[in-house]
């Protein structure tokens, strides 16, 4: 049970879209149930039933998003029934049924993506001002009143999409700090982890072929001893350039560490992950140098298996890179446990 709970709190701290629909969507049936069921009671079923609508809605947006792990359906479902319901209840409440704009437009700004967001509180907006000006008197007392509502609703929805643009700038920006090298700007081993899961999780379930190279700079510790840290440090921002331009586009390159980097390759067999990596050895050779001449790489490769783990296939890799490394440096070896037909590189 301890364990259970401890995995749906990381869920949550790890997961910031989640956590925003979960707790909205608690919040959401705490707050309006009560007033749900007073309407109900009290006979006014049109706002009853509209509250209802909003906490049926929470719960199954809640519940969908848990399950799938899926939070963009959800909150965008959500933004579309608090903005219908919010407006119903305006419409039929008066003044009275205002107040429960507010807090719809800054659910609709943390759910959502800012110009959603936007578009549905401006439809909102216009909805109510539509109604009020077609039958006077319904929504607001006056003109002043709903010009006095429409300035503060709309300051509040500047104010929301400046906080909300500004935060979803600043959770990308942590996001792709959290995952790549800030000297090269490859993937980092948080990342590769992750990737390799997804990878061996593609393979047992869809039959996607995967091939990796781990491939290491020869004498790179030289460079560094001799010419310094800052021109080793632009001999492998140079490496990981040159990488990247001879990889296709849904190639993931990571840093594993020091002057070690992983290329993993998605729908490449044996014969395909042979031709990438002699393709690289020769490139690295040609192009990529330092101060004290040309500078090479020895590279070691494998496919993943059926029902292998990821940390097996990465230590099959590991073993080939060393045999590279031990029999002469600048040279590829690949491990042939996986059959070359299971080739699809292009």
């Amino acid at each position: 049970m301890a364990t259970r709970t401890a995995r749906l709190l990381k869920r949550l701290r790890t997961d910031f879209q989640l956590s925003v629909i979960t707790l909205t969507g608690l919040f959401g049936v705490i707050g309006i149930t009560p007033y749900a069921i007073y309407r109900l009671a009290t006979g006014n079923y049109l706002v009853g039933t509209a509250d209802t609508i909003i906490v049926l809605s929470a719960i199954l947006a809640v519940s969908y998003a848990w399950i799938t792990r899926d939070t963009i359906r959800p909150g965008l479902y959500m933004v579309a029934v608090l903005s219908v319901g919010a407006t119903l209840i305006a419409i039929d409440l008066g003044v009275n049924g205002l107040f429960w704009i507010y807090p719809m437009i800054l659910f609709n700004f943390f759910m959502v993506t800012p110009g959603k967001a936007l578009l549905a509180t401006s439809l909102v907006l216009a909805s109510l001002s539509g109604h009020a000006l077609w039958i006077p008197g319904s929504v607001f007392e006056s003109r002043y009143q709903m010009v006095s509502f429409l300035v503060t609703a709309l300051m509040t929805s500047v104010l929301s999409l400046i906080f909300a643009m500004r935060t979803r700038s600043q959770r990308d920006q942590l996001q792709l700090l959290a995952i790549h090298d800030p000297l090269t700007g490859a993937r980092n081993r948080r990342a590769l982890n992750d990737e390799l899961k997804i990878a061996m999780a593609g393979h047992s379930r869809h039959g996607i072929s995967y091939g990796l190279l781990l491939m290491d700079l020869d004498h790179f510790k030289q460079v560094n001893d001799r010419f310094g840290h800052h021109v080793g440090d632009q001999v492998l921002v140079a490496f990981v350039d040159l990488i990247k331009r001879s990889s296709r586009q849904e190639d993931r390159l990571f840093r594993f560490g020091g002057e070690e980097f992983l290329l993993l390759l998605p729908n490449t067999g044996v014969e395909g992950l042979h031709t990438v990596a002699r393709h690289l050895l020769e490139q690295v050779k040609q192009t990529l140098s330092s101060p004290g001449g040309a500078v090479t790489v020895s590279i070691g490769g494998a496919i993943l298996q059926n029902d292998e783990h990821w940390e097996n296939w990465l230590q099959r890799a590991d073993a080939c890179l060393y045999r590279a490394k031990s029999e002469g440096r600048d040279r590829v070896v690949i491990n042939e446990a996986a059959p070359p037909s299971a080739d699809q590189f292009t």
